[in-house]
């Protein structure tokens, strides 16, 4: 079957390209073609399908070619490199895509570019409305791809069934917002977190999944991490904002009792003076607060956050210079500190109770403000 032909006979069609990445797939890229096309045509559409070849050496893409796609190489290995090589060769508006192992419903590309025409902007097909025994692994299908979805919702608000389906439809224009960057298995995560990001519209349609024939590429481990990297990597509210104030709240918590206290807590025979663990806290927590600010300012950089009112002043073009003045300011407060007790030590006064409480303070600010001083170099120097 040619690819052309539906184009042909209906003009004014919906016009789909379905990409399917492949790695030495000769087992069922026939098929996958074979149903991609049929998919097309039952489905009242027109385009064609692409298969983007990461390196095959078992014949996959002549066997693709022969079965009717257009076949395109993908240097750059990866499940997300082939699938971003195949989307940029792609001829069409709507573009479709899914795996080359035969194992979802190809022939059914209409129930998954339906929720487009009906105003979604991204579309999920799912694959546990309707999965064969035996067609996924228990840990996957258990906890793994569960896990995923649970964290994208926690820390995205991204609420579907199957956030690592391979079957998905999406309009280029709406890819394009994307600039989608994963060359592996964790494309599928970004695409969800950049689309809640930008405010994209996300469905999902039921469908089926079959057992697969060949080698999975997947390995559990490697690409359950880099999935786990990406979602935290893309959250600096979950991994420095939240952290941040906790361990500050912990850390003044801490100065308070130790000056409160005299710089002792008793419980019973225990005496614990908490002269090192407030600076640790609030060091810590005030490192993790501007890492916060630059995870920030760089998502609403890349268009992925909005500056809102509350965030605007991280964008001031001036940040350097505010970081300096107010590191440097910080850091003299503690510099003044330690000459007050430095005069206090040679004039041979009495020696305060608090005197280890206020050097612990002292240091705490100078190396908070040096650090902001250094943040403010860092956010600045990735804008250039």
């Amino acid at each position: 079957m040619n690819a052309t032909k539906p184009d042909a006979a209906r003009p004014t069609a919906e016009r789909v390209s379905v990409v399917l990445p492949c790695l030495n797939e000769a087992a069922t890229i026939g098929a996958s073609v074979a149903k991609a096309l049929r998919g097309i045509e039952q489905g009242g559409l027109a385009g064609e399908v692409v298969v983007a070849d990461n390196g095959s050496t078992d014949g996959s893409d002549t066997i693709a070619e022969e079965a009717g796609a257009r076949v395109v190489y993908a240097p750059v290995r990866g499940y997300g490199a082939a699938l971003r090589r195949g989307f940029a060769a792609a001829k069409y508006d709507i573009l479709i895509m899914a795996d080359a192992d035969d194992t979802y419903d190809l022939e059914n590309l209409a129930a998954v570019v339906a929720p487009l025409s009906a105003g979604a902007d991204l579309a999920l097909a799912n694959r546990f409305a309707d999965i064969s025994d035996g067609a996924m692994p228990w840990l996957h299908r258990r906890i793994g791809t569960p896990s995923i979805n649970l964290l994208l919702r926690l820390a995205y608000g991204v609420r579907v069934g199957d956030s690592q389906s391979g079957y998905r439809a999406i309009r280029r224009r709406k890819l394009d917002q994307l600039d989608l960057h994963s060359d592996g298995m964790e494309l599928a995560s970004e695409m969800l977190i950049k689309a809640s990001r930008l405010g994209l519209g996300i469905a999902e349609a039921p469908s089926t999944y079959g057992v697969r024939r060949g080698e999975s590429k997947l390995r559990s481990l490697r690409d359950g991490w880099r999935h786990l990297r990406l979602i935290l990597l893309l959250a600096p509210t979950l991994v420095f904002l939240v952290p941040g104030l906790f361990l500050m709240l912990l850390g003044l918590l801490t100065f308070i009792v130790g000056f409160g206290l005299g710089g002792a807590v008793e419980v019973g025979a225990l005496r614990w003076q908490p002269v090192f663990a407030g600076p640790i806290f609030v060091v810590l927590g005030a490192n993790a607060l501007g890492m916060w600010l630059i995870g920030h300012a760089r998502l609403v950089r890349r268009g992925l956050a909005s500056p809102s009112r509350r965030h605007l002043w991280t964008q001031n073009p001036r940040w350097l210079e505010m970081s300096l003045i107010g590191g440097s300011l910080i850091a003299l407060v503690g510099v003044g500190i330690d000459l007050y007790l430095f005069n206090q030590w040679v004039a041979a006064s009495v020696s305060s109770s608090l005197a280890p409480q206020l050097a612990a303070l002292a240091q705490t600010l100078i190396i908070v403000g040096a650090n902001t001083v250094l943040l403010g170099f860092l956010s600045a120097s990735s804008d250039i």
